[in-house]
């Protein structure tokens, strides 16, 4: 997730100065950056750190604000080794508190030509609909969207994010089969907290080509079947699932199963922020709890470059930095 997924405590506190933007005075875990930082380590559920992660963003005012936010996860994700990010926004949550669509995109857009020109990063967004919100203004959302979904040079996807039980992926079929009839692309979050017949549903009533934070399809060997069979990616989040108490540990993560089963599946950050793991940190924990081959990466890092949304001489430029890590750490 970016945006305020990214907010680390330091900015945050530091934007609340800024745009004179009150912190709740009732919770001990704003006394200072470093206690807020100490509640993130103790989320016990998705909503839990959903309460959290919009009291972050209300610190979002102005274009300023989302670029410095945008450039700080940039700085950061570069010294770690990344050379291409597709990231999450909500609009929905700035909008309902008077930030402007054109605003966010706006701050986000400097910040992604920044990561080009000075780091060598591609980068694009994807707009997400927050299924706490109503679906009305979810669409309302997606139709202000779409000029910037048909350009696809900032805003390259839809995707569906925010408390998953009880919104069913069916709740936004309107929205998700206009976006399929514009040749949108498009993914959304489910079989996270949820059981797996919502992997099923996004994969049914959405049409998706990529589901996020996707653990539960051993649950039901037809519907992994049909995830291989349709070469649906499914973007893991290791370390996030343990915080929101998802799983236990990283090793009770499907990994192995998904290996084994020919899941496409990738490795990626969420919220680094809120959960204290970066791109780098979640390839980590992944290989401290399966001790991965080297050719068992080269075919998860292979799958993620092949299932991005980036143009295809960016993906043949990132197989090749792939190629030559490989014959350099040859077993």
């Amino acid at each position: 997730m970016f945006g305020p997924g990214s907010l680390e405590p330091s900015l945050l506190f530091s934007l609340a100065a800024r745009n004179n933007i009150p912190l709740p005075r009732d919770d001990a875990a704003f006394a200072s950056p470093a206690a807020l930082l100490a509640r993130y380590r103790n989320f016990t559920s998705l909503d839990d750190f959903l309460h959290y992660y919009f009291i972050g963003m209300s610190v979002l005012r102005t274009a300023d604000d989302f670029e410095a936010l945008a450039n700080a996860y940039f700085t950061r994700a570069h010294s770690e080794g990344l050379v291409h990010a597709e990231l999450f926004f909500d609009p929905q949550a700035h909008t309902s508190r008077g930030v402007h669509y054109d605003t966010v995109v706006a701050g986000f857009s400097r910040a992604l030509d920044r990561a080009r020109s000075e780091l060598g990063i591609s980068c694009a967004l994807i707009v997400c609909v927050l299924r706490h919100l109503p679906v009305e203004d979810g669409l309302r959302m997606y139709r202000a969207a779409i000029p910037d979904l048909e350009l696809g040079s900032v805003v390259v996807g839809l995707g569906l994010s925010s408390t998953e039980l009880g919104n069913p992926p069916s709740k936004y079929r309107e929205i998700f089969n206009d976006a399929e009839a514009r040749g949108f692309n498009r993914t959304a979050h489910a079989g996270e907290e949820a059981d797996v017949t919502y992997m099923a549903s996004a994969l049914h009533d959405l049409h998706v080509t990529r589901v996020d934070h996707g653990i539960k399809l051993a649950e039901d060997a037809g519907v992994m079947a049909e995830f291989v069979a349709r070469g649906i990616m499914v973007t893991m989040c290791p370390l996030s699932n343990v915080e929101l108490r998802c799983v236990s540990r990283v090793a009770d993560l499907p990994v192995r199963t998904y290996l084994e089963e020919g899941v496409k599946f990738s490795i990626n950050s969420d919220d680094p922020a809120y959960f204290g793991g970066y791109v780098l940190d979640n390839y980590c924990a992944v290989q401290e709890a399966f001790g991965l081959r080297k050719v068992e990466w080269e075919r998860i890092v292979r799958d993620g470059i092949e299932d991005s949304w980036c143009s295809t001489e960016r993906k043949a430029k990132i197989t090749r930095l792939l190629e030559d890590v490989m014959v350099r750490y040859r077993d």
